[in-house]
Formats: structure tokens, C-alpha cells, sequence
């Protein structure tokens, strides 16, 4: 936690000073300037790099014995969706609205701007230096979506104060945001997919969480602690004084609620992990 922490203070100060080249790429594109929104998005991507190494360089020198991999504020920025884009989005339009704009302050998009790209850099940078490359480009993955979302409602939004008015101009700065638009649907589809999975896993987390709670209705004192439906896999946790209830009707039902057949574990409160399925009698 405290070296994603110091990783986003410091990639404030990086990042934040960035946000008119930020905001540079999306003007370049509303006046068809593509020498304009090259230059200012090379300067975007050191800044950006920047970022990465120091949350490596933090992450390499803070004790092994600290999971920061476990920590809320790195995993949920791992495993990005669709709500994460929508956020950028609405950043983007705000901070390209507050330059357009003589009496906003010009440190205000900056922030704004930074909010939504620090943090995920400096997670990419812990996860580099933690060895999980995995969880590295989940990241990378909320960070491009955001870089992208934020161009395209600046570029929006600066063609709409009237930035450029001429035809030709116009046309030009349509092919220039066309890639824009395609780079931003393709990064937004796995957002939408993990978006669409982690519904469909909460879904299943209810349904089993229901069906082990009227598995145990009958066994006095006995309680559901915790359901986890991942890879693939089941396991219900569950406290109770006595034996535990034979698990065939916990398979039945759980079988009746989640089409599947999936490895259902089930653990007691003294650690014993029993299999449902090879515990299930004919």
C-alpha cells in the first residue's frame, strides 16, 4: 500500500504537468495538426514511463514480507471495466472543457487528468517489480483505455468551441480521430467483457450463497461464512459446532442454480476441505 501510494504522489507531480500535452493530442486532432498531437503524445508517453519506473524502483526496495499485490487499491485497478472507461470519459470531457475555458483554473484539468492516469501506471510499476506481468497489463490495459478516452472527448470538445472551422480542416481532423475511435473500441471490448464476467460471477455468488444457506437451514448453530466462485471453482465456507450435514443436497442444489458442474470444496471452520462431489453419496 505504501509503495502504490508514494508510486501516485510522485506520478502526480510527473503526470500532472502533462495534462496540456494530454490535452495537445486531442487539440492536434481537432485541427488536423498531426505533427502537433505526435510531438505531445511522445511527451505523454516518457511522462508515462516515468510513472512506471518509479513505482518498479519503490516496489523493488519495500520488504517481501509486504503483499502489496493484495491490496485493494492494486487489485482493483488490475482488472479493469467498463465503469472505469466511462469515468475516463467523463474526465476527459471536464479537463478539455476547463482549458477551453479562460475563467477555470488551468491546474484544475491537470488534476483531473492525473486522477484517472497515475494510478494505474504506478500499479503497473508495482506489479513490474513484484514479477506478475499479468496483473501488469490489466493496468496498462485501464491506463490506455483511460489516455484514449480522455483524447477523444478533448478532441470532441475542442471541435465543438470551433478550434477549426474549415472544410478541409474538418476532414482532416475526421481521419485523424478515426483511429482514435477504433483504438478506443477495441481497448473498450475486454473492459466491457470483464465488466459483463464479474456480473456473471456476483450473479453466481448469490445463487450459490442462497442454495449452501438452505443446506444448512436444518443444522443447528451452523452458518455460511463465505462463498468464492473462481476458476472454475467453487468453495463454501462454513462454521458449525457439530458434523457437518452430509453435502449431497448442497451439490443438488447448487447444481439446480449454477448449470456447470463445477468442483464444489467445502470448508469447515477448523480448516478440514472436504470435496462435495467425491463426498456425495449415490
Amino acid at each position: 500500500m505504501l509503495a502504490d501510494s508514494t508510486a501516485t504522489v510522485i506520478g502526480a507531480m510527473i503526470i500532472a504537468p502533462l495534462s496540456t500535452p494530454i490535452m495537445g493530442i486531442a487539440l492536434g486532432l481537432a485541427k488536423g495538426s498531426r505533427d502537433g498531437a505526435t510531438s505531445s503524445l511522445v511527451t505523454v508517453l516518457v511522462g508515462a514511463a516515468g510513472v512506471v519506473v518509479v513505482g518498479v524502483l519503490l516496489a523493488l526496495v519495500m520488504p517481501r514480507s509486504w503483499d502489496l499485490l493484495a491490496n485493494a487499491q492494486v487489485a482493483g485497478r488490475t482488472s479493469p471495466g467498463a465503469l472505469d472507461l466511462l469515468a475516463a470519459i467523463a474526465t476527459g470531457f471536464a479537463g478539455a472543457i476547463a482549458l477551453a475555458r479562460r475563467d477555470v483554473a488551468a491546474v484544475l484539468p491537470g488534476v483531473a487528468i492525473a486522477i484517472s492516469l497515475v494510478p494505474p501506471l504506478a500499479v503497473v510499476g508495482v506489479c513490474l517489480g513484484h514479477g506478475a506481468p499479468g496483473l501488469a497489463l490489466g493496468a496498462l490495459l485501464l491506463f490506455l483505455s483511460n489516455l484514449l478516452a480522455l483524447v477523444l472527448a478533448g478532441t470532441l470538445v475542442f471541435a465543438a468551441t470551433g478550434y477549426t472551422a474549415e472544410a478541409a480542416a474538418a476532414r482532416g481532423r475526421r481521419r485523424a480521430a478515426r483511429p482514435v475511435v477504433v483504438l478506443l473500441v477495441l481497448v473498450a471490448l475486454p473492459l466491457v467483457a470483464n465488466s459483463a464476467g464479474a456480473y456473471y460471477v456476483t450473479v453466481m455468488t448469490g445463487r450459490v450463497q442462497t442454495a449452501a444457506e438452505d443446506w444448512l437451514r436444518d443444522a443447528p448453530g451452523a452458518a455460511v461464512e463465505g462463498v468464492e466462485v473462481t476458476g472454475g471453482q467453487i468453495r463454501v465456507t462454513v462454521r458449525t459446532p457439530g458434523t457437518v450435514p452430509t453435502t449431497a443436497p448442497l451439490v443438488d442444489r447448487i447444481d439446480d442454480a449454477v448449470p456447470g458442474g463445477f468442483p464444489i470444496t467445502v470448508v469447515t471452520s477448523v480448516g478440514e476441505e472436504i470435496d462435495a462431489r467425491a463426498d456425495r453419496t449415490p
